[in-house]
């Protein structure tokens, strides 16, 4: 049980870089003058919960960047006989970043559209006791200093099913 949040953690960075993953949702949006580049490859995905400023001061980071990690997790022993019975709180936060203030939001916009269209397609069961039943939270941060010189946060919040043995 100790490593839940990891696994579930690792699955949802499997789902939004694998091959109907954020990249194809964005090919897919069509944005208006090549306003968004597409992610790279997962080296700009990370699994882990760090502020944005620390990330900065500690690594090399590109933008848009996205963090996934588990917020929490509730044994509700829904399921009698079962080790863990519950659900798995997750988020995924689109960082992006550029010189100019103009069209910041709208460029983090549709990166959280591509991470939803990720989570609307994947609806159901994930394998190893891990369920999706969709819907989510989105909320966008303010504005500050960071990165290329402005940086937008989003926050995608979201729950997950478990059931182990």
């Amino acid at each position: 049980m100790n490593t839940l949040g990891t696994f579930a953690s690792a699955t949802v960075v499997g789902l939004i870089s694998g091959p109907k993953g954020m990249n194809a949702n964005l090919a897919s949006l069509g944005t208006p003058d090549n306003l968004v580049a597409p992610l790279v490859d997962t080296s700009q995905i990370y699994q882990q919960n760090v502020a944005a400023d620390l990330a900065e001061r500690s690594t090399t980071v590109k933008y848009p960047s996205v963090y996934v990690y588990c917020e929490k997790y509730a044994n509700k022993l829904t399921e009698k006989f079962r080790s863990f019975s519950g659900s798995v709180q997750m988020a995924i936060e689109v960082r992006h970043s550029q010189d100019r203030l103009d069209g910041l939001q709208d460029s983090l916009e549709l990166y959280v559209d591509s991470v939803t269209q990720v989570l609307d397609a994947e609806r159901g069961d994930w394998g190893n006791g891990l369920y999706y039943a969709g819907g989510y939270d989105v909320s966008l941060g303010a504005v500050k200093h960071g990165g290329r010189n402005f940086l937008q946060t989003a926050k995608i919040s979201f729950q997950i099913e478990v059931s182990r043995t």
